[in-house]
């Protein structure tokens, strides 16, 4: 089974970093995008930032300049440097895995989840 385990949320001061960690395990043939997505209570989850396999990344506008988002292929696991936090920037954040598995003798494509860490910024 595959499991998309989260960490590196915590409290953090205005102006402070955090660096979260996204790592998949279990049976997967294949991780192709990767992402972090970001919810809080009354809104809709929006996406932070994405990551093609290859290395290409999006950033959302408010984020840009201040978040970096990395991955490491050979270990399945995908970072989000976050710098200069600012209160709005509280929120569960929720790692995303686009990925293909094999069922049979064909391969299927599967949206993988993390069930979310709490990121908080406040003085």
């Amino acid at each position: 089974q595959v499991q998309l385990v989260e960490s590196g949320g915590g409290l953090v001061q205005p102006g402070g970093s955090l660096r979260l960690s996204c790592a998949v395990s279990g049976t997967i043939f294949r991780i192709h995008a990767m992402g972090w997505y970001r919810q809080v209570p009354g809104k809709q989850r929006e996406a932070v930032a994405t990551i093609s396999s290859g290395g290409s990344t999006n950033y959302a506008d408010s984020v840009k300049g201040r978040i970096t988002i990395s991955r490491d292929n050979a270990r399945n696991t995908a970072y989000l440097q976050m710098n200069s936090l600012k209160p709005e920037d509280t929120a569960v954040y929720y790692c995303y895995a686009d990925g293909e598995k094999w069922e049979g003798l064909r391969t299927v494509r599967i949206d993988y989840w993390g069930t979310g860490t709490q990121v908080t910024v406040s003085s």
